[in-house]
């Protein structure tokens, strides 16, 4: 229980029986750094029920929680807030409660509840993945994790963009001018050798739109009759009618793409538990625009194309189905959508990890569902994020356009190396032990800056600020818990036991503060989808703690009692960091 859980009880019952009145609500507040309290009561919204001045009337209440409670030990008041202080033996019973508790604010799922499918990533497998794939991944992969801790069964899925003119393009670029060349041959990463033959493409196309127009034609109709479009749309049918040829190149480089996504997805940390793919999916959907024929929901035109009229619900008409019979990406998404729950009848739930210039579609999305009766559509949440901006100059792709998340993964590695060489602490390490280190301290610096930020938000994302050892960063985070593993190996006594009553310093009492907050934050992270507020969590807890040690001795301490209890305190502190890093996909060094 909380604190404000304990003590609403014990106010009502003291306003009850100071002054004969009931009350439904109290509220609280963290108390103020310049006074002293643990938790601040707002008295307030009382003086609307009770004739009383605020000073007379938090006295009173506060009186009657010392002698009545036995958490309470003293208090303060200050205008209309009753600073309430929390005794020492509070703090240690909780602290006593959670040391050994090895998944501290996780909730195991009851397998009675309904799961959550959490979708993203979502490539096309024409190019390799870029910066915007590395925040949708990093912030799916989160989400999922901490939507699972707070105690819901969780499927993390993805939907493979694996049809469609574009892919048409790589296939035909890499059957002109491959020369059969594979990823064993060239060494290259299947995803990189395909995105190579879609800018071939491009290049081609180019160079043909530009000999049509020379020839008179406008740059549009340049567009629409260069020989390699229409060739590519020509194998698009193919595929459509299933030519054995065509989707056998369709497999094969596919397949050296998801390879080479493998490797990517595998090097950032994030996983999968299914896959949906688009050439299965495109289709799915049409049977449900019938039913919403026949419920009334979609409405079909003169030509024979069918709408959702939705100007009621203050946005526009959509269409779910072409005049000639084909399908649009909405009908896709609802027929996806109604398979899943299919697949997994015990998703109740979803979330679509998908940037925020999708907003639009999402919202439309889950009307539609909603319309059509489904009772799962109230719990469809658009987990949209902003852009990611590099600081002009840095990290520029061949190409000068799209960065490359492996080739920002390396930088990443590589910043974290120059670094740390050069603050030259590593000269016990071995080779082995120095490039697993570089690896932690990057990735982590990596993710941790992107997932700091709300979603919402747009991130300007600074390679070399990410791996500061100072300020609100991965590396100083990793940096306190490789300190904290430092105190305990030098720790040479036994620690296991409860320490007894120890007097609390302040410093370690607002640490312990700190500390019960962590399963009350990890299920607001869930409701709210942010990893942010579990990263700034973690943030502020290992400023807790570096203020702790810096002015409280534990290694160091005379007194037997106080040394087991700091250094007790301490690992609980590494461990929540542990805990909370995992969440956030962020590996933890035992040393640096």
């Amino acid at each position: 229980m909380t604190l404000s859980q304990i003590l609403t009880p014990s106010i009502e019952k003291a306003v009850q029986a100071l002054f004969d009145i009931a009350i439904d609500k109290v509220e609280f507040q963290t108390t103020r750094k310049e006074f002293e309290g643990d938790i601040t009561m707002v008295i307030f919204p009382l003086l609307k029920v009770i004739k009383s001045n605020p000073v007379e009337l938090g006295n009173k209440i506060g009186n009657y929680l010392v002698e009545n409670v036995s958490e309470v030990s003293r208090f303060n008041v200050v205008s209309g807030f009753l600073n309430i202080v929390i005794s020492d033996e509070y703090y240690l019973n909780f602290f006593n409660g959670i040391k050994d508790d090895a998944k501290f604010g996780f909730v195991t799922p009851n397998p009675e509840d309904t799961a959550v499918m959490v979708e993203y990533s979502s490539p096309n497998t024409n190019k390799p993945l870029h910066l915007g794939h590395v925040r949708n991944n990093l912030l799916g992969y989160s989400v999922a994790e901490i939507i699972k801790a707070s105690g819901k069964k969780v499927y993390k899925t993805q939907i493979i963009n694996d049809r469609g003119i574009h892919i048409c393009k790589s296939m035909l670029a890499w059957q002109k001018f491959g020369n059969g060349e594979t990823p064993e041959s060239t060494g290259q990463k299947g995803d990189k050798l395909v995105g190579n033959y879609y800018v071939a493409f491009d290049k081609a196309y180019k160079v043909e739109i530009a000999q049509l127009m020379s020839e008179g034609k406008t740059e549009d109709e340049a567009k629409k009759q260069a020989p390699i479009i229409l060739e590519a749309q020509e194998m698009l049918l193919k595929w459509e009618a299933g030519d054995e040829e065509v989707i056998s190149l369709w497999k094969k480089m596919n397949q050296w793409v998801y390879d080479g996504f493998a490797t990517t997805y595998k090097n950032l940390g994030v996983d999968f538990d299914c896959y949906y793919y688009e050439s299965n999916t495109y289709l799915l959907g049409k049977d449900v625009v019938q039913i919403g024929l026949e419920k009334g929901v979609f409405e079909k035109d003169p030509d024979g194309s069918v709408w959702i009229d939705l100007t009621d619900e203050g946005l526009d008409r959509k269409i779910v189905l072409r005049s000639d019979g084909t399908a649009v990406y909405m009908t896709q998404d609802i027929g996806t959508a109604i398979q899943r729950v299919k697949d997994y009848p015990d998703v109740g739930g979803m979330v679509y990890t998908v940037g925020n210039e999708q907003d639009y579609h999402f919202k439309v999305l889950f009307l539609i569902l909603k319309k059509l009766g489904f009772d799962w559509s109230k719990n469809l949440y658009h987990l949209s994020y902003g852009m990611v901006d590099l600081p002009s100059g840095k990290m520029k792709s061949r190409e000068g356009t799209v960065v490359d998340a492996d080739d920002l993964m390396q930088e990443m590695t590589d910043t974290a190396q120059k670094i740390a060489e050069d603050l030259g602490k590593l000269d016990s390490y071995s080779t082995e032990e120095k490039t697993k280190l570089y690896n932690t301290i990057g990735l982590g610096a990596l993710k941790y800056y992107i997932l700091k930020v709300d979603p919402k938000k747009r991130i300007l994302f600074n390679p070399e600020e990410s791996v500061d050892f100072a300020g609100n960063t991965g590396p100083f985070i990793q940096y306190t818990y490789a300190r904290i593993q430092s105190i305990i190996r030098k720790a040479n006594f036994d620690f296991s036991n409860e320490s007894g009553m120890v007097e609390l310093h302040a410093k370690e009492k607002e640490l312990l503060k700190q500390l019960e907050l962590f399963p009350e934050v990890i299920q607001n992270s869930a409701h709210n989808h942010s990893p942010a507020l579990l990263a700034n969590f973690v943030y502020d807890l290992v400023r807790e703690y570096n203020s702790f040690y810096q002015a409280v001795p534990i290694l160091g301490s005379e007194v037997a009692i106080e040394k087991i209890f700091r250094v007790q305190l301490s690992k609980k502190v590494a461990d929540t960091i542990a805990a909370s890093f995992s969440l956030l996909g962020i590996n933890v060094p035992e040393r640096m």
